[in-house]
């Protein structure tokens, strides 16, 4: 059991949780909690990049059973004191269990047909909600570019649920960006754009959400062919970046699947 505060392994993770320069530096991140280590242990190319787990004495049936399966891939498993767990968990109420795992990037598709790129999304909660929503819509890349949150940040990964662990995102910068999606359809969510219900989203393309702090930055304006917007009623003035991706997103699914 590691009992210290000062252990090697105690040390990397409080980092890893901490800030997004020391995930590059080790090249890892931390999966807290029983359903995405889960995740992990399930598909057959992460399970082998988990560097170590750590668990506590409040771990539930179902998390010890995983901790077994870990040990079975001959994973690194230690017992660390309740107390210690609380101490580096980013959670209220660990769950008793979490993960180093080595980043790991899915290929980048050299032709894409669908392509979301998250413009200055500093939310942690709607970054992680808009990349759910790409895993469910079958979004088959992810671009980030500079001064967007971490994808891999823990309250991030919590709210993804796992898609960062299923999906291709890229940290890219704005010549990069261009460069791929070239030839692309490139549609920038705007309350002044065109309607959703107007446009035909069946042809290859791109969509760019911006956080809904600032507005789109100049390079995403560039970049966009097209301004496209979300119908609403009343005198709402706008939808938060989380919900209004998840209705284009889904809008694109209904047009290409269903239509």
């Amino acid at each position: 059991m590691i009992t210290s505060s000062q252990n090697s392994k105690i040390k990397l993770v409080r980092a890893l949780l901490g800030r997004a320069k020391e995930r590059r530096d080790a090249n890892a991140f931390v999966l807290e909690g029983v359903r995405l280590v889960e995740e992990a242990v399930n598909d057959h190319i992460l399970k082998h990049k988990i560097k170590f787990a750590l668990y506590d004495g409040t771990l539930n049936q179902r998390g010890k059973l995983l901790v077994e399966t870990l040990k079975s891939y001959n994973i690194e498993v230690d017992e660390i004191p309740t107390r210690l767990m609380k101490t580096i968990s980013e959670t209220e109420t660990p769950q008793g269990l979490l993960a180093v795992v080595e980043f790991f990037q899915l290929p980048i598709p050299t032709t894409p047909n669908f392509v979301l790129i998250l413009d200055q999304v500093r939310d942690p909660g709607n970054l992680g909600a808009l990349l759910r929503t790409a895993w469910a819509t079958g979004v088959e890349t992810v671009l980030l570019p500079p001064d967007s949150t971490d994808a891999f940040s823990p309250k991030v990964l919590r709210s993804g649920m796992g898609a960062q662990l299923q999906l291709p995102i890229y940290s890219l910068d704005w010549g990069q960006i261009r460069g791929y999606i070239t030839g692309m359809e490139i549609y920038l969510a705007d309350m002044d754009g065109q309607s959703c219900w107007e446009i035909d989203l069946r042809q290859p393309l791109a969509l760019i959400i911006s956080g809904e702090a600032e507005s789109a930055s100049e390079e995403a304006r560039k970049l966009a062919t097209q301004k496209i917007s979300i119908p609403m009623a009343g005198n709402v003035e706008s939808l938060n970046a989380g919900v209004a991706g998840s209705v284009l997103m889904f809008e694109v699914v209904r047009q290409r699947n269903y239509q």
